[in-house]
């Protein structure tokens, strides 16, 4: 039995990256897995083809979390295909850099709707479901909100808000027995951060002389810490931003 047998969670933003080792690593451990998608239905379905090869059980199901009516189908697609929702991992996310002079209602709003009000939505649509038991919440941040890069203030705006909500939601919801943490990545080589360019940047190397590990960091680093939030190997664990960046 792994460490997550009988769970069922939901991932966000899972047709690839950091979304899609995170589902296939609960997975692997045993859960049930809803692997969200935007817009890509074929990278959700080769990553829940990928959990049943293995062994495992998943659906994918489509969806934009900051659509209410969207985050309500997600749930109901999660509880008719597996009776419940356990653990909820908000991945989902975008990012662009710009300096301030770039910056636009457009670039803003779309950042705030998918990092922060889809965050929102997706946990009180959680919260309402949980049962008595309980359940967790696993929020993906960033070293963004404590790294304060120039050229990059909304994004970052946007990750020091998860980091609040985290905290504020862990004291709101404890006496339900929900536990909320933030899991914040350094620098990973991901699909998004490759199409940027970043991975033949410059930007590469001062980031790696910055990581007491020396390197970037692979969406398997960052999965791992998600396992271990979503088990009850961490179950006096609630409202920590961890920052899984190699020591960045």
């Amino acid at each position: 039995m792994g460490k997550l047998t009988g769970k069922v969670a939901l991932v966000t933003g899972a047709s690839k990256g950091i979304g899609a080792q995170i589902a296939k690593a609960l997975a692997s451990e045993g859960a049930s897995v809803v692997v969200n998608y935007a817009s890509s239905r074929e990278g959700a379905e080769k990553v829940v083809s990928e959990i049943a090869a293995a062994g495992g059980k998943a659906v994918a199901a489509g969806g934009n979390v900051a659509v209410e009516a969207d985050v309500a189908a997600l749930f109901a697609a999660g509880k008719e295909a597996f009776g419940t929702i356990d653990i909820v991992v908000n991945n989902a996310g975008v990012y662009a850099m710009a300096p301030l002079e770039d910056v636009t209602p457009e670039s803003f709003h779309r950042h705030f709707d998918i990092n922060v009000l889809g965050l929102l939505l997706v946990s009180r649509a959680a919260a309402a479901q949980f049962g008595p038991q309980g359940g967790n919440i696993i929020n993906i941040g960033s070293v963004a909100s404590r790294l304060n890069m120039a050229g990059n203030v909304v994004y970052t705006a946007t990750k020091y808000a998860v980091d609040g909500i985290t905290r504020v939601l862990a004291k709101e919801l404890g006496g339900r027995n929900i536990r909320v943490n933030s899991i914040n990545p350094g620098l990973v080589a991901t699909e998004g951060v490759e199409a940027l360019g970043v991975l033949e940047s410059d930007m590469v190397e001062t980031f790696k002389r910055q990581t007491p590990l020396g390197r970037v960091g692979k969406p398997d680093d960052i999965a791992k810490v998600a396992v271990f939030l979503a088990s009850d190997d961490s179950y006096w664990v609630t409202g920590e931003t961890i920052a899984a960046s190699g020591g960045m």
